[in-house]
C-alpha cells in the first residue's frame, strides 16, 4: 500500500513522502495512528491543504518529547522482583511495567514508547530504549534485582546473577586445591618412610 507519512517513522521517511509498505503495517499501524493517510488525489490535495499545520503540530510534540528526554536520558529505575539463585525472575519485566515504574516517578511516558524487544528475565541492569518521539529516543537503565540492597550492590558493579554459581566454582576449586596438597603430602611422606627403612637395612 502506498501512504502519505505525516511524521518520520524510522528510516521509511518524514513528513510528506510517499513510501511503500505493506497492507498490514499500514493498516494497523500508520493509518490508525494518525502517522500517515493513505495515498490517494483527494489525501495528497488534503494533506497539501494542512501541511503547515501538520509540520508545526509535529515540531510542538518533538519539542515536549526533548523536554521529557532531558530528565529521562541516563536514568535508572529500579524493579524488585522475586527470583531464583542462578537470577531467573519468577515471572518477568514488561515495557507496561517499565512505564508504570517511570510515571510513578512522575515522568511523561506512554508503554508504547518503551522499546523493549522482549519481557526481561533475569535480575542485572538492562538498558532500555525509549522512543519519545520519532525523532527523539533515549536510553535508560532498568535495574532488576531482588531487593533494594542487592539494587545498590549491582549499581556498584556487582554480578548477582551468577554469583551462587561463581562460589561453587571457587568452592570446587579450592578443595581440587586442597586435594592436591594432601596428596602431595602423601607422597613425600611415604618417601620418607621409604628412605628410613632402607637406612635401618644397611644399619
Amino acid at each position: 500500500m502506498k501512504v502519505i507519512l505525516l511524521e518520520r517513522v524510522g528510516r521509511m521517511g518524514t513528513i510528506g513522502d510517499e513510501v511503500t509498505v505493506k497492507d498490514g503495517f499500514a493498516r494497523n499501524f500508520l493509518l490508525p495512528q494518525g502517522k500517515a493517510l493513505r495515498a490517494s488525489e483527494a489525501n495528497r490535495a488534503k494533506f497539501e491543504a494542512e501541511r503547515q499545520t501538520i509540520e508545526a503540530r509535529n515540531a510542538e510534540r518533538r519539542s515536549e518529547a526533548e523536554k521529557n528526554a532531558a530528565s529521562l536520558d541516563g536514568k535508572t529505575i529500579v524493579m524488585v522482583r522475586q527470583a531464583g539463585e542462578t537470577g531467573q525472575l519468577y515471572g518477568s519485566v514488561s515495557a507496561r511495567d517499565i512505564a508504570d515504574a517511570l510515571l510513578a516517578d512522575g515522568e511523561k511516558i506512554e508503554r508504547n514508547q518503551v522499546d523493549l524487544e522482549g519481557p526481561i528475565k533475569t535480575v542485572g541492569l538492562h538498558e532500555v530504549a525509549l522512543n519519545l518521539h520519532a525523532e527523539v529516543a533515549v536510553k535508560i537503565t532498568v535495574n532488576v534485582a531482588r531487593s533494594a540492597d542487592e539494587a545498590e550492590r549491582q549499581a556498584a558493579g556487582e554480578n548477582l546473577a551468577r554469583k551462587d554459581y561463581n562460589d561453587e566454582e571457587e568452592e570446587f576449586v579450592s578443595l581440587a586445591d586442597m586435594e592436591d596438597e594432601d596428596y602431595e603430602a602423601t607422597q613425600g611422606e611415604a618417601a620418607a618412610a621409604a628412605e628410613e627403612i632402607e637406612r635401618q637395612q644397611d644399619a
